[in-house]
């Protein structure tokens, strides 16, 4: 007896719909077992493991209600030699504000009473013994990993994909992890617009500002037309960069803690720089002041700094945010383009200034060679 297509369909179907269970329940039942069913090398034992939701990570935990003595042991596979893993806690509040790891001993809020760590066939694991405050059934944990750099230095782990969603709650009685998965998306969002507010305002805003003010300028025509298209470049790159770029940085800060990078650190510099700026314009002496030479340079060179640092500083923050590529192919093509154009400029302008001077000087001594004849 053949089976028409359609019946065949059906019955694979229904043997799908059977078997699924099963299929899922094996896959579920050997995470567990993966966790539950480790053993460890120094003969510990703990009452209740969790499988974390990302970066292969597990965490074997004893609770004791009555002393607050929390037992634990961070599991993180799939690790290599030449990296660092890191789990962290906070006992006492929701999130991790003002997290921002070293490696100085210093005091914690809670008493440890036992830390170590091993690293055995790409795992590694961390073991603590840590008392609670009284009362205290549901902790804010995170857990993450990075490189090593040379010196045993501890390098800057990804700023995407998991690395941005290994937090979460865990309640120590029923051993249920909550995810924080809002707040890492919130999180997110707020450095994206951190660098796309930042990379329209510092590196194409001003760009364009001083393109104006030293290409426009030379044409009569474009005069005071230059000069407002350049103050309203300027004047929006920085305004704009202090409210979105300032105060997306300033909220970054306040939630998950202010790390001092050369990002950072420039990123303070060229807000000074601006305000500089600013100020030196209300002091902008009159065009025939014996000072005004002196003006145009500081005023020009800052300028110029202001422009180079932005540029280098977006693809820094590119490296640290670490969005897709066509985010660094979009920003290198623009300033390409506005690079490509300042350098046609250049070009004209040299010619403009130093052939016209050329060909004045040919036509002089030309003259002065056809008075020498004519004499």
């Amino acid at each position: 007896m053949s089976l028409s297509p359609r019946t065949t369909v059906f019955v694979v179907l229904c043997f799908l719909f059977v078997l699924a269970p099963y299929f899922t329940r094996a896959t579920t039942d050997e995470l567990q077992a993966r966790c539950e069913s480790h053993s460890f090398n120094n003969g510990k034992h703990f009452r209740s493991c969790v499988d974390l939701p990302v970066l292969d990570s597990f965490l074997h935990f004893s609770y004791v209600r009555e002393t607050g003595v929390l037992e634990v042991a961070y599991r993180h596979i799939n690790v290599e030699s030449s990296s660092w893993i890191a789990w962290g806690i906070n006992p006492t509040s929701k999130g991790m504000s003002g997290y921002s790891p070293t490696l100085q001993e210093g005091p914690l809020s809670f008493r440890v009473l036992q830390l170590s760590g091993e690293y055995l066939n790409g795992e590694m694991t961390i073991f603590a013994t840590i008392v609670l405050p009284s009362n205290i059934t549901v902790v804010n944990h995170l857990w993450q990993d990075g490189p090593l750099k040379e010196g045993d230095r501890l390098g800057m782990h990804a700023m995407s994909g998991d690395h941005l969603k290994s937090t979460a709650t865990l309640d120590l009685l029923s051993g249920q992890v909550t995810t924080s998965k809002a707040a890492n998306d919130n999180m997110l969002l707020v450095k994206n617009i951190h660098g796309l507010v930042n990379a329209v305002c510092w590196g194409i805003f001003m760009p364009i500002g001083v393109i104006a003010a030293r290409y426009m300028r030379t044409y009569k025509g474009l005069d005071p037309m230059w000069f407002y298209i350049h103050i309203i470049f300027q004047t929006t790159g920085y305004f704009g960069g202090l409210l979105g770029g300032l105060g997306t940085a300033i909220y970054m800060a306040k939630h998950t803690g202010m790390r001092t990078t050369p990002h950072t650190v420039i990123g303070i510099f060229l807000f000074a720089l601006g305000f500089l700026q600013i100020l030196a314009f209300k002091a902008r002496p009159d065009k025939e002041h014996k000072y005004r030479k002196y003006w145009n340079w500081y005023h020009h060179i800052t300028g110029y700094v202001v422009i180079v640092l932005s540029v280098y500083n977006i693809y820094k923050g590119l490296a640290i945010l670490q969005p897709g590529s066509s985010w660094k192919i979009a920003y290198t093509t623009i300033i390409g383009v506005i690079g490509m154009f300042a350098t046609v400029m250049e070009v004209l302008q040299f010619k403009s200034r130093w052939g016209g001077l050329c060909c004045k000087e040919s036509e002089n001594l030309e003259a002065d060679q056809t008075v020498s004849t004519n004499v």
